[in-house]
């Protein structure tokens, strides 16, 4: 579709988003650009650059342009308010049918974040409240925000990290995470990811408690209900609701 069938007026922004129309397709050359887009050659490499500056584009190892990571971020921010709508009724089940303290975190830089929780009202219990920062460097939750990552960002994830390439491997083909011990001695959890439309894993939601309860298999115990729960969140996400 050509950028004028939708033009804004705004002549260079409607350019710039014939751009990153194009890239939606995948890698492009700046000849592919030109040919995809029929701007003009230096037109099209000074707003390709400009974009590459807002990390709306990024080049791949062929330097070819790509779409960059600012619209993935963008895209997570957007998705947030209805994840944490969502997120109350879907942790209060939780919670209720577990009997263990619920939560969703996101991945924020080298943390990740307790965006939602819904906490056992009594008895032993791990709080962690809204808010909390915690590493990505150990247990069930951490597991899943890096497991799906890419190479070079999953290798990252793994330096120093209480979990091992062969852990994120089970992760991903069960698609859940249990961890004993790993974040805190006597804790264990159970997380499972949560998936925006486009299949991205956004989030973890989780369940933890102490392990006397959880057992030193507490995805025996638990793994179907959160996985059951990261798919409520995932179809809310991709229903809009």
């Amino acid at each position: 579709m050509a950028a004028g069938n939708r033009s804004s007026g705004v002549g260079v922004l409607d350019k710039a988003t014939h751009i990153l129309d194009c890239l939606e397709a995948g890698p492009a050359s700046l000849s592919q650009l030109v040919e995809a887009t029929g701007l003009a050659r230096p037109t099209a490499h000074r707003l390709a650059v400009a974009l590459t500056h807002h990390r709306l584009v990024a080049r791949d190892v062929q330097g070819r342009f790509v779409l960059g990571p600012r619209l993935g971020e963008l895209s997570s921010a957007a998705g947030e308010d209805r994840l944490i709508a969502a997120a109350g009724p879907v942790l209060n089940h939780l919670r209720n049918v577990t009997g263990e303290s619920a939560q969703v975190y996101r991945r924020q830089g080298e943390w990740r974040i307790c965006v939602a929780s819904a906490e056992r009202p009594i008895g032993l219990r791990d709080t962690i409240p809204v808010g909390t920062q915690l590493s990505m460097k150990a247990g069930s939750a951490a597991q899943v925000l890096i497991a799906w990552e890419d190479h070079n960002r999953l290798l990252d994830g793994l330096r120093q990290a209480r979990f091992s390439a062969t852990v994120l491997a089970a992760v991903r083909r069960r698609g859940w995470a249990q961890s004993v011990g790993e974040r805190e001695r006597g804790i264990a959890s159970v997380s499972a990811p949560v998936r925006n439309p486009s299949g991205k894993v956004i989030a973890a939601v989780s369940i933890s408690g102490p392990i006397e309860r959880l057992t030193r298999q507490p995805g025996r115990l638990h793994a179907d209900v959160v996985c059951q729960a990261a798919r409520q969140l995932s179809e809310a996400l991709r229903s809009g609701s």
